[in-house]
């Protein structure tokens, strides 16, 4: 069980922030892993609070003056309204959706075709997206970022990709790639933490000792991934596109279809 949470963790930080979708991945690799404890729903929100604390860890440089300047920086003040703008969408969605979401979204199928179609818009994009007007985070107009928040609102369906359709979003609507990559970091830090504490409230009864182990394994696993996969994904933006993700989401959703018959298992 521990190599479960070990693999498990790992997966979730190297996809959190890449265009590919954690939710899929990790809805699929829990069922290939056979990872259907109890508190497994519960230990998916533990990892991605793990994932979540490595963009504040990344970050803290430019986070720090945030948190303190708040009562008194207008560039802090303008930063967080920026991405409360973007998060309205998606928190609003979620809290009305969240059991629709859950019960009936939540498999493979759905995922599948998700991946595919992501990659498809990825592809599309990057081929017809206008030339960048915006280059930095500070230079984000409050309409622009609540623009952006409502692509990111996509992502409530598993397999889309909250990266993915944040970046995605912001670049055709002429935010610089850089931007749109950077955005969609800081943009994660509301979002997920908004997601982590409704998901533990909701299943506080589970969090045992018996379980502390396994929940550990998974949050320091997925903490270090997700830092790796950071520092990654910026360096690489710098001089490539995403197309290259956009392939590997295609190929993996089609593979998945295939081996669940064609995409006709595990739909609801």
């Amino acid at each position: 069980m521990m190599l479960k949470a070990l693999v498990l963790g790992v997966v979730e930080g190297l996809t959190e922030f890449l265009p590919v979708s954690s939710t899929g991945h990790l809805i699929l690799a829990s069922e290939w892993l056979e990872f259907n404890r109890p508190e497994a729903k519960t230990f998916e929100v533990v990892i991605q609070l793990g994932a979540i604390l490595s963009v504040c860890w990344h970050f803290r440089a430019r986070l720090w003056p945030v948190a303190t300047g708040l009562t008194h920086s207008r560039a802090a003040q303008g930063f967080v309204l920026r991405l409360l703008c973007a998060f309205l969408p998606a928190a609003v969605l979620g809290l009305l959706l969240h059991g629709y979401i859950k019960s009936v979204l939540f498999n493979p199928t759905v995922v599948a075709w998700a991946l595919i179609g992501g990659g498809l818009a990825i592809l599309a994009v990057e081929r017809l997206a206008p030339p960048s007007r915006v280059t930095t985070v500070d230079s984000l107009s409050l309409s622009l970022a609540f623009k952006i928040g409502l692509c990111q609102a996509l992502a409530l369906i598993p397999g889309v990709s909250r990266s993915g359709a944040t970046i995605m979003g912001g670049m055709w609507l002429g935010v610089s790639r850089q931007c749109a990559t950077e955005f969609s970091f800081f943009l994660a830090i509301p979002v997920m933490f908004a997601a982590t504490a409704l998901d533990l409230y909701k299943s506080w009864d589970l969090l045992t000792l018996d379980a502390l182990p396994v929940f550990a394994t998974g949050f320091v696993a997925a903490f270090l991934s997700a830092l790796a996969a950071i520092r990654f994904l910026l360096r690489f933006v710098a001089t490539h596109s995403f197309v290259p993700f956009a392939w590997y989401r295609i190929a993996f959703g089609l593979l998945v279809l295939w081996a669940l018959g064609g995409g006709s298992s595990g739909a609801t």
